[in-house]
């Protein structure tokens, strides 16, 4: 078994689910088990400058340069720590299927869970390859162990072999991510890169510089419960508002219904009852005026129902998540993308540039002045069930990540 591949089984093991309720941060204490580990084996490894913050849980560390690296500047590596808290990430089983044969893989016998390609045709492209997949229960945590593992892999190659001719690097990993809060506390002048990447995409080859503006809505709706033998001219049932104010979006605009670059409107949840209800949303787009206008759309749609059924009934608040990073790299830095294009090509992958449908801890950084494209790490289906990884795309992104470091940037 592959050094990274040993890894990342060791690091899925360790329950690091964050809680977007939380009020802490990090928003779970478990998160500082995987960064204690981390701390302890780049302290082991020979990485210079290890740094456990262990109030907000990140770790920093470098790795120097060599004599005769051809890099000046210092190049950063980013993963997160976290898994979703959309599906349970503790007492993780991760098997491992030595050559997937193109078929239905049955993850749970007993629970009858089943990963199928009629759901999943995209797990036919490997056939004839090694798979690592859940036993149906939890997820798996590739995103983003499956990146922390390469990583380290990389950091351990370099630090073991100096004929590797590189620049300095920086490596951080991140707590919270998945709730948009991975970047809150990141100490950009600990960190010390002048450019940096995220490992947190998908399938090998995906290289991303475009990410959706996001937004989250909370809507609020105060209704009057009255006995229902009183209730003519007097009830506001505000589950039954929270119904309409659902209505009047879009329903072309939903995730279920949306790909590339079209944005939507998520209804993450809707509770309540007559005298009180509420809904939450994610709003994304690619593009910031229609995102600006998906924003006006909520807060219209609620301006209306609460005209129509008096002051105060309904009220909407609205967050910005992340913007796009395009904005930030476009300009100025696509010779981020060109050079780990070039080293995709240099390892026989066929890079795959396309938008993220979703943000990484780069579309904060991008615009807090940390350049950071996003790289493959190799998994599939994240935050659920049916998660998986194709260990030779993890062991092909380790080499990719050793030969970008080697690189001098293109400006």
């Amino acid at each position: 078994m592959t050094e990274v591949i040993e890894r990342f089984l060791r690091y899925v093991k360790i329950n690091t689910r964050s809680d977007e309720d939380s009020q802490t941060h990090p928003s779970t204490a478990v998160q500082h088990d995987l960064a204690k580990l981390l701390y302890r084996e780049l302290t082991e490894m020979g990485a210079q400058d290890v740094f456990y913050d262990e109030e907000n849980c990140y770790v920093y560390a470098k790795i120097p340069a060599t004599d005769g690296g051809a890099q000046t500047k210092t190049l950063g590596f980013i993963s997160h720590m976290d898994t979703s808290p959309e599906a349970s990430g503790e007492n993780v089983h991760p098997r491992i299927i030595d050559n997937y044969d193109g078929g239905d893989i049955t993850l749970n016998e007993e629970l009858g869970i089943v990963l199928k390609t009629s759901v999943y045709p995209e797990i036919k492209t490997y056939i004839g390859e090694p798979l690592i997949v859940t036993d149906g229960t939890t997820l798996l945590g590739a995103d983003d162990k499956a990146g922390i593992a390469e990583i380290m892999t990389m950091a351990h190659t370099l630090l073991s072999d100096p004929s590797i001719k590189h620049g300095r690097i920086a490596i951080a990993f991140t707590p919270d991510e998945e709730i948009g809060a991975g970047t809150d506390r990141f100490d950009l002048d600990r960190f010390g890169a002048d450019y940096a990447y995220t490992v947190d995409g998908g399938g090998l080859g995906e290289l991303e510089f475009e990410t959706f503006n996001a937004a989250s809505a909370e809507i609020t709706v105060r209704g009057v419960n009255v006995h229902t033998g009183e209730a003519k001219n007097k009830m506001i049932n505000a589950a039954r508002i929270a119904a309409e104010f659902d209505s009047m979006l879009p329903a072309e605009q939903r995730p279920e219904f949306t790909e590339g670059r079209e944005g939507f409107f998520h209804l993450m949840s809707i509770e309540g009852g007559t005298e009180k209800a509420s809904l939450s949303y994610l709003i994304r787009d690619h593009d910031r005026q229609r995102f600006e206008a998906r924003k006006a759309l909520i807060r219209k749609t609620a301006e209306l129902l609460d005209l129509r059924y008096g002051e105060g009934t309904v009220k909407a608040e609205i967050e910005d998540t992340y913007y796009n990073m395009r904005e930030k790299i476009e300009p100025d830095y696509m010779f981020l993308v060109e050079n780990a294009a070039d080293c995709m090509r240099k390892q026989g992958v066929e890079p795959v540039i396309r938008p993220v449908r979703g943000g990484t801890d780069g579309s904060s950084l991008s615009f807090k002045g940390l350049p950071c494209p996003n790289i493959c790490t190799g998994g599939h289906n994240f935050h659920g069930r049916f998660e998986y990884c194709c260990i030779s795309s993890m062991e092909k992104i380790v080499d990719i990540l050793t030969d970008l470091v080697t690189r001098p940037m293109k400006q």
